[in-house]
């Protein structure tokens, strides 16, 4: 992000809109480019360079040629350019959250939150590539040692989502650095901005050529289908939805490579009698309306006991009607737009269908044509149904729908029908039920009187069809790794 201008770069004179590949910014091959807009008005903010399956090959060759000297650098020297990134998105912060807000639509506040949880991830694993630890085991015999080294795992893809563009780049490839792999990174065709300036700063730390490489397209299937079949990459890891999940799970099937799927979610938010409601209702709209519910573990699903359902939802629809729509650069801001039309269409789709098998709007409950065609309002319903779409498909979208319940059990039961098991929330005052819930719920989060829950030191991932494998934390690192086991004989 300096301030010398390159070909082809996007609106505000400081982000490249190349392809980066061993190292230097380039067009595709084929010099074709594609649009990026922002959500809030369809204005067209930057065209970037689309590549197709021989830049994709381009981005591996480059990786695979970086690697072996990348993985032989000491760890305190990746280390150190770990820290020189993380010490440059945090002197960029405001110029990344503005680009995130025009490309993404968040308020400008939540994307400065995301820049910061972002670079969170890159200190954590600077600090954590010191901490690839093996193993000494005790040995059958004398004359032996028996040792487990931890490896990186190679050359690495990292596809990465459209709702939070800055920190699920970091996310996968700061760990990925960290243990010594090379990256090629293909983000969202919706956001690319915001990876493209990440990854100028990456390369201004100073990354050997071929460490980290972007390549941007608007067909994915092209150029994930190099990424999935090319033998010399040997871990995919992607963020997106169960279905495209699947798809890479069987095409990586080919090479047998290693995976970390981070996919749908459907999480159930519980609210028992006993609950402390100002604390719940504090949870629920924070955790809900962030990026207008566009989040893979925003609550799905509001589950209240009967005993305090009027009384929640009453507090609960005074708090949605008065959260303010409007453009992510307008002052107290809470809903931006959704991130395409079809976004918006789909919202409007289930809610529809909700109200005509039964349900009742409270609040909103209509898109905001009036502001243009990604909006929708913030929306509570009640009297929904567990077999509603609504209740079972994931919505992506500002909207609460409220199913009642009557005992422990029931929530339960209602909690975990779904082949999804990513995050799942209570809010309870009993000791004893948290740590009940606490076992009884499948999902890879819980939140028990929380929801808000990521940090870059816990490990971030779900069960079921949810996905595969962890981000963050030390497990985020070990998944970047390999195991191998050395018998040293001859000892005695």
């Amino acid at each position: 992000m300096e301030s010398r201008k390159r070909n082809g770069e996007a609106s505000g004179g400081s982000v490249p809109t190349q392809l980066f590949v061993d190292g230097e910014w380039r067009e595709a091959a084929t010099g074709q480019r594609f649009s990026v807009d922002d959500p809030a008005s369809g204005e067209i903010v930057a065209a970037v360079a689309d590549a197709g399956a021989v830049d994709a090959r381009a981005a591996v060759d480059a990786a695979h040629r970086a690697w072996s000297a990348w993985r032989a650098m000491p760890a305190t020297e990746r280390a150190d350019l770990l820290w020189r990134w993380h010490r440059l998105i945090e002197s960029h912060a405001e110029d990344l959250a503005r680009l995130l807000t025009r490309e993404q639509g968040k308020p400008f506040a939540e994307a400065r939150a995301e820049i910061a949880y972002a670079n969170g991830f890159v200190r954590w694993f600077a600090e954590e590539a010191r901490r690839a630890y093996g193993e000494v085991i005790p040995a059958p015999r004398p004359d032996r040692r028996v040792l487990v080294l931890r490896e990186p795992v190679g050359v690495v893809a990292a596809i990465t989502p459209w709702n939070f563009p800055a920190a699920m780049v970091t996310r996968k490839i700061a760990p990925a650095l960290a243990a010594g792999c090379a990256v090629v990174l293909k983000p969202s065709e919706l956001t690319p901005l915001s990876a493209l300036a990440l990854v100028d700063l990456a390369r201004e730390a100073g990354f050997p050529p071929g460490v980290v490489n972007l390549v941007t397209t608007s067909d994915a299937p092209a150029v994930g289908a190099v990424l999935t079949a090319d033998p010399r990459v040997r871990k995919l890891s992607f963020t997106g939805s169960t279905a495209v999940g699947k798809r890479l799970m069987a095409d990586c099937a080919g090479t047998v490579k290693k995976l970390s799927l981070e996919l749908g979610g459907n999480a159930p938010f519980i609210v028992f009698d006993d609950a402390d409601l100002d604390r719940a209702l504090d949870g629920l709209v924070a955790n809900k309306f962030r990026n207008a519910g566009q989040a893979c573990i925003a609550a799905n699903r509001v589950l209240v006991q009967h005993g305090v359902h009027d009384r929640f939802v009453e507090r609960l629809a005074a708090r949605v009607a008065a959260l303010r729509v409007g453009r992510g650069d307008e002052d107290g801001v809470a809903i931006g737009p959704l991130i395409t039309e079809r976004a918006r269409a789909k919202v409007e789709a289930l809610v529809d269908g909700a109200v005509a098998a039964g349900a009742r709007v409270v609040v909103g409950g209509r898109a905001l044509h009036e502001l243009g065609p990604r909006w929708y309002a913030p929306t509570v319903l009640t009297g929904v149904g567990p077999e509603m779409r609504l209740a079972c498909d994931e919505a992506f979208g500002p909207v609460v729908p409220v199913i009642r319940f009557a005992t422990e059990a029931e929530a339960v039961a209602l909690a975990n029908d779904t082949p999804y098991g990513l995050a799942a929330y209570f809010y309870t005052q009993d000791a004893t039920r948290i740590f009940r819930l606490a076992s009884a719920l499948e999902a890879g989060i819980v939140g028990a009187n929380e929801a808000v829950v990521s940090n870059q030191m816990a490990p971030f991932g779900g069960y079921k069809e949810s996905g595969i494998g962890r981000e963050g934390s030390r497990h985020g690192l070990a998944e970047y790794t390999e195991l191998k086991y050395l018998c040293l004989g001859g000892l005695g």
